[in-house]
């Protein structure tokens, strides 16, 4: 029975504590958003594996597409951004960024910034009479005025519906192999062509795998501007942001909040088409001439053959791999978020998969946000990146704030 249930049955009910506000998830969204609410003198719990996307679903070796100054993780002070991090470590910043420095920079943010993390997972989360009740796998029950929703991208990958049919044990997302060094002497067909697929394959080559690569269309890769053009011109043409180069990177950089407010159609449109699937520059030489690609080919088919896998190519191609792997990217979807129990999710608006948000991440029901992936939809590819924390963290402690102020009155 849920406790929702036993509420309303009239059974003796009492939280083991109450908050002005919870955070799910510890990952760059959910411990900035955790560091700007107790600066407000809120009483916050924060429940949630550190950094645990970045350690225990990336791959060892891994390089950041992101420069390093744009993947702060952020305080209101400012005191645990990574140039502090750096200088502690008597390091400088330099692109392209280890994964392993960035997962040491977030696990030291993490123990400064929010010390009194608490990483025990929450198991449900229950609406009732305007505040929220949240079960904890030990047992606990707290209750809360609002909960901000933060959750690992490990709940959004992404598999095609052609590839559902195949066990684990042939086909499986990128996200789910740490150690790529298993595969060494295989042969692994790689999907995709955005930098996880791409890096993927470079990486699986490098540890002594047999790599092919499939990609609907044709690899884009991600070049710096001409530098033989001068650099204000250069300036003009494509200027630096945090996401790259380009006036709509700087834009979103510099107005975090107004992609919210385009139509529906126009916000589409951009996601659609800005920011698909590409690899870094300093990826190509380590994939162009190191592995077999196959370009704008898509798989007509894919089935199980023993232990191995036989697919089938547009081009008429039949390729045998001891195992596929999608680097297929993620899809926001609140159904997979089953902390979120039924009455809870029926009441949240959606827009194919992802919660429509207020301009203060503020889902339809009152109190509860959404931030990082999950509000991408809603504010745009500027939140799929590290660098969208500190504007997410700042507008859901506002909206907090005053939330738990009008309560209170």
């Amino acid at each position: 029975m849920s406790l929702s249930l036993e509420v309303q049955k009239g059974e003796a009910f009492v939280p083991s504590a109450r908050y002005d506000a919870v955070v799910l998830g510890a990952g760059p969204y959910g411990l900035s958003a955790a560091a700007h609410l107790k600066a407000q003198n809120l009483k916050v719990a924060i429940f949630g594996k550190p950094i645990y996307f970045w350690r225990e679903h990336m791959p060892e070796g891994m390089l950041l597409r992101s420069y390093w100054w744009a993947t702060n993780l952020s305080d209101p002070q400012g005191k645990y951004g990574f140039d502090k991090f750096f200088a502690l470590q008597g390091m400088q910043g330099a692109d392209p960024l280890p994964m392993k420095t960035f997962v040491e920079y977030g696990l030291w943010f993490q123990q400064n910034a929010v010390p009194e993390l608490d990483e025990t997972y929450i198991q449900s989360v229950e609406w009732l009479d305007g505040s929220f009740l949240l079960t904890l796998e030990d047992g606990r029950v707290i209750q809360s005025q609002s909960v901000v929703m933060a959750p690992g991208l490990q709940y959004y990958m992404y598999t095609p519906a052609e590839y559902a049919h195949m066990p684990t044990s042939l086909v499986s997302h990128s996200a789910m192999h740490r150690k790529l060094s298993k595969f060494a002497g295989q042969r692994v067909v790689l999907i995709g062509a955005g930098q996880a697929a791409l890096e993927t394959a470079a990486l699986l080559g490098e540890q002594g795998a047999e790599v092919q690569l499939i990609a609907r269309h044709p690899i884009r890769w991600i070049n710096f501007s001409n530098e033989n053009i001068p650099e204000k011109l250069r300036g003009l043409r494509a200027p630096q942001a945090g996401m790259g180069e380009g006036w709509l990177n700087l834009i979103l950089e510099k107005y975090p909040y107004v992609f919210q407010r385009l139509p529906r159609n126009t916000k589409d449109h951009l996601l659609a088409t800005r920011h698909a699937p590409a690899g870094s520059h300093w990826l190509k030489p380590r994939v162009v001439e190191k592995i077999t690609l196959h370009e704008a080919e898509k798989v007509e088919s894919v089935t199980e053959a023993g232990e191995h896998v036989k697919l089938r190519l547009s081009s008429g191609t039949l390729l045998e791999a001891d195992h596929v792997i999608l680097g297929t990217g993620y899809r926001a979807d609140i159904k997979r978020l089953s902390m979120l129990q039924p009455n809870l999710q029926a009441s949240i608006q959606c827009y194919d998969g992802s919660p429509i948000l207020s301009t203060y991440f503020e889902s339809s029901v009152p109190g509860l946000y959404f931030i990082g992936y999950s509000a991408a939809r809603s504010f745009g590819p500027f939140y799929r990146f590290v660098i969208g924390d500190e504007a997410a963290a700042r507008r859901v402690t506002r909206a907090i704030s005053r939330r738990t102020a009008s309560l209170s009155r």
